[in-house]
């Protein structure tokens, strides 16, 4: 039996791997905000199911069933995100919280439902494509994280970190979404990048900037 507990291990492996993370127990307690005794013991049933495989060096990899599930979760959280937003109205800072939570109650029958309803797209309302996750998976569609802009140069808002929902909130107040256009003004001495937005300036720090994908406009 798949609890959800598994699937959560089984997703955030999956994603950690996307974002180029080196998946180890203590990559799996940040992750998933629990102690590293915790994981250990959720390792140990992971590995007697057949889903995760932990290397000599300690690095955590799925198994082709454990993968499979993983990506079935990864695409109910998607079709969540997109019902709450597109059909209820929710604002898209607030989706994927919510979407961690109903993700594991929806069944095969009412993910056939969504699909038919919402109609496939590859994003969600962050932008986050299902299978455009991992960086080189997005420098190779030419997109690039804004602290690597060029200054001077327009670029679009392609997609942003879904997963701190403080953030969300500070980027839908300057503005900040997917689809927005933005001018990259200045780099500037204490890190911070100076940007054209709505016919507006602001300013964004280093480590802000860095959680934001952009294409050139």
């Amino acid at each position: 039996m798949i609890t959800i507990s598994k699937e959560d291990y089984l997703k955030a492996i999956a994603e950690a791997e996307a974002e180029g993370q080196a998946v180890i127990p203590a990559t799996l307690a940040h992750w998933l905000s629990v102690t590293r005794p915790a994981v250990t013991f959720a390792l140990k049933r992971l590995k007697k199911d057949g889903l995760v495989a932990v290397n000599p060096d300690g690095h955590i990899r799925l198994t082709s069933q454990g993968r499979e599930i993983a990506e079935r979760t990864i695409v109910r959280h998607h079709l969540i995100e997109r019902m709450l937003s597109e059909i209820f109205g929710m604002e898209w800072y607030e989706v994927h919280d919510e979407a961690e939570r109903l993700e594991h109650a929806v069944s095969p029958a009412f993910e056939s439902k969504l699909v038919e309803k919402l109609g496939h797209k590859e994003t969600c309302p962050h932008g986050n494509g299902l299978g455009l996750r991992s960086s080189a998976e997005r420098r190779k569609k030419g997109l690039c994280l804004l602290t690597e802009a060029a200054v001077g140069k327009g670029y679009k808002v392609a997609s942003v970190y879904e997963r701190d929902r403080k953030l969300l909130e500070f980027f839908d107040k300057e503005g900040i979404r997917p689809g927005v256009r933005i001018g990259v003004k200045s780099r500037n001495y204490d890190g911070t990048i100076s940007l054209s937005l709505d016919k507006k300036q602001i300013r964004l720090g280093g480590s802000a900037a860095d959680k934001i994908w952009v294409s050139k406009s």
